[in-house]
């Protein structure tokens, strides 16, 4: 495995505690922090993603976006996932977590819920 093989996998394993925090935080009723911690795990899922392509972490969050945005405009692949990656940030992010807006909640704790999916859809598009 080479060094940035295993810097993504590590950014990958971090996405999964993530996510497990979120369900953990969102069973317990703590929306706002299940959906940040959410956001969280999919920000991490996309900087292993980007590493594996471009051989970079990048630095910020602005820098994945950007990454994220380059790749989708020219791999198809890649272009739901960025849908989904924008989601993330807009609501789980900017909405619940910085504003306080999490309604509707139950959309809110599907979103949350369904950043498992969104982390297994970046690694086997880190692996194809």
């Amino acid at each position: 495995m080479t060094t940035v093989e295993a810097e993504a996998a590590a950014n990958f394993d971090d996405a999964l505690r993530m996510h497990a925090a979120a369900l953990e935080r969102l069973a317990a009723g703590d929306l706002r922090d299940a959906a940040e911690k959410a956001w969280c795990a999919a920000k991490r899922a996309t900087d292993a993603l980007v590493l594996i392509r471009t051989g970079r972490l990048p630095p910020g969050s602005p820098d994945t976006t950007r990454a994220l945005r380059t790749m989708a405009a020219t791999d198809p692949s890649v272009r739901n996932l960025q849908d989904r990656y924008f989601t993330r940030q807009a609501a789980l992010h900017g909405d619940c977590f910085y504003s306080g807006n999490c309604e509707p909640v139950e959309d809110t704790g599907r979103l949350i819920r369904e950043t498992g999916e969104y982390i297994q859809d970046a690694r086997r598009l880190a692996e194809a």
